[in-house]
């Protein structure tokens, strides 16, 4: 059975707003240096990847984790009672799950902002798997989240496609030996080709689900 694996931000909920918002309130608070365009250029990263790029690697767990707590409690401050899922999704989930595709989330996010997108938007039970930021030791562009997706949801890494709207996440899904499919609403189509996107569309509702798991299986069989 082949599994369709989605990235949370910019592929099933446009957050960027809030995330810029949560990141730059909370550097302006704590005195870190992030900006709106920061927080773009890192769009898909874990928060760890992101606050060791900008004060080091010295940086410690216990650092790390007092400033994503802050940011996410903030964020979801922000996000609450106004998440919606993003053009096309919810037809498009419910076209691939009627193709017989089991459904994933691939996150770099927290689980909490997961979570809160799944309660808000009724998709509870919908997926098979879903692997947050702390399930991983590796961030993007390291495959370990998609991978983890695939394990988890007992499909084969070469039966999945995976959903990403940043480059970080292309390159993960592309190391993992997945399908990729960028989606251009955080970066445009040329930086997801160059990362190795199979396929790119503007949202989900420009997918063809029947074409895509046929591409699957060509890909699959040499063709």
């Amino acid at each position: 059975m082949p599994l369709a694996i989605f990235d949370h931000d910019g592929v099933l909920v446009d957050t960027l707003k809030p995330h810029q918002d949560s990141w730059v309130e909370m550097g302006r608070e704590t005195g870190l240096p992030i900006t709106a365009e920061i927080v773009l250029k890192t769009f898909g990263m874990t928060n760890a990847m992101i606050l060791r790029g900008l004060l080091g690697e010295s940086l410690s767990d216990a650092e790390i984790r007092a400033y994503s707590d802050r940011k996410e409690a903030r964020y979801r401050d922000l996000a609450r009672g106004r998440i919606e899922l993003m053009a096309g999704v919810r037809p498009f989930l419910d076209a691939m799950t009627a193709a017989g595709a089991l459904l994933a989330i691939g996150s770099s996010g927290v689980r909490a902002n997961l979570e809160l997108t799944v309660e808000e938007c009724g998709l509870r039970g919908r997926f098979a798997a879903i692997v947050a930021g702390e399930d991983v030791g590796r961030g993007k562009p390291d495959p370990q989240v998609f991978l983890l997706a695939a394990e988890r949801a007992r499909v084969a890494p070469a039966d999945s496609i995976v959903f990403e709207d940043a480059p970080v996440g292309i390159l993960a899904a592309k190391a993992a030996g997945m399908l990729a499919v960028g989606v251009t609403s955080s970066h445009d189509a040329d930086a997801l080709r160059a990362a190795g996107a199979d396929v790119v569309v503007p949202d989900l509702s420009r997918c063809d689900p029947r074409g895509l798991l046929a591409r699957l299986d060509r890909s699959q069989s040499g063709l």
